[in-house]
């Protein structure tokens, strides 16, 4: 998806771990992606650099389909739909 029709994209959850380190928002994704539906979209935010390699690696791993990264100015929001 481009960078534009991610930022129009609506979410079924949000998920902010901005105040975390890595593992915090990976585990954060694990938590609240249990919380939503098959095919739903699940967007977490994040300060950590890590996260924008563990959650396409997560989502590769476990099914689910990574959708892409949106660079905000102190934080990345990534998209992603649930198995």
């Amino acid at each position: 998806m481009t960078t534009e029709e991610l930022k129009n994209l609506t979410s079924n959850k949000v998920v902010d771990a901005r105040g975390t380190a890595c593992p915090g928002p990976l585990l954060a994704a694990k938590k609240a992606v249990g919380e939503i539906g098959s095919g739903e979209i699940l967007e977490i935010y994040s300060a950590d650099e890590g996260t924008k390699v563990d959650i396409p690696k997560w989502c590769q791993k476990m099914g689910h389909e990574f959708l892409g990264i949106v660079e905000e100015d102190s934080y990345t929001r990534l998209f992603m739909k649930k198995a």
